[in-house]
């Protein structure tokens, strides 16, 4: 699965990972087609009644992963900023990671009270790649998504933790074309970004080189409007949209 999922980085289109907060919604989605399926670290800690990028949901996170290895296609899993800051231990949940069978991680450098020391976080990229070195290793950087954005850090960041053992990079919020050109050229890594409703498509970020593009928490967010649509329709009386059957949903859960 690993190799695998390293290849779908470089295919003719970019990579569309869905990012799931169950077992349910990623079986659905491998069953739909989906190439690979990533988890979202705020659909994992919500419907955990636990906050996000607070290092709070690692059980709940490593849980999922475990039910996640069971699909037919590669998973990579959302560890927030590792868990924590010591980079041993986020090394060694990396491996353990490996080990079930996940094939990539996600780790970023966004904080709480803001962006992580470079070098710090650089020091848990390396000790990621060194406890777990066949797992794609996706950085993220925060430069963008906990401010308004700035290039040159993010391009110093990016550098850096390539350097550090990062397979890609990904930097969401960053939507402006020229940016995201620039940021293609010079990264020596794949590029991930956030899918944005409204700005560019999938199509069109793979024209300007992005090699994948993630759903982050938009999937769990329209599900939670689904939800509350659904229940004043029928409270309302009003037309209900078509939903998987029972049966259909049940058999997710077959080996």
């Amino acid at each position: 699965m690993t190799t695998a999922f390293h290849a779908l980085h470089t295919g003719p289109e970019p990579l569309l990972l869905p990012n799931a907060w169950d077992f349910g919604s990623a079986a659905m989605l491998a069953g739909a087609g989906f190439a690979a399926v990533g988890t979202t670290s705020l659909g994992v800690a919500v419907a955990a009644g636990l906050p996000d990028a607070q290092g709070a949901a690692r059980a709940e996170t490593l849980a999922l992963a475990r039910l996640l290895t069971r699909l037919p296609c590669p998973v990579t899993v959302d560890i927030e900023a590792g868990f924590s800051a010591d980079p041993a231990e986020v090394g060694a949940l990396a491996a353990e990671l490996a080990r079930l069978g996940i094939a990539g991680v996600n780790l970023e450098d966004g904080r709480y009270a803001g962006l992580a020391d470079p070098g710090q976080q650089a020091e848990l990229i390396s000790a990621v790649r060194v406890a777990a070195p066949g797992l794609f290793l996706n950085a993220r950087t925060d430069t963008y998504w906990l401010g308004p954005g700035d290039l040159a850090e993010t391009l110093r960041r990016v550098r850096r933790y390539v350097a550090a053992g990062a397979d890609g990079m990904f930097v969401p919020g960053l939507t402006e074309t020229a940016d995201i050109q620039r940021l293609v050229g010079e990264a020596g890594a794949p590029v991930n970004l956030l899918f944005v409703p409204g700005r560019h498509s999938v199509a069109e970020l793979g024209e300007l080189g992005v090699r994948r593009v993630s759903t982050g928490s938009l999937l769990f967010r329209a599900a939670l409007r689904a939800v509350v649509d659904t229940a004043a329709a029928v409270r309302d009386g009003e037309p209900i949209p078509a939903v998987p059957g029972y049966a259909e949903v049940d058999r997710l859960t077959a080996r």
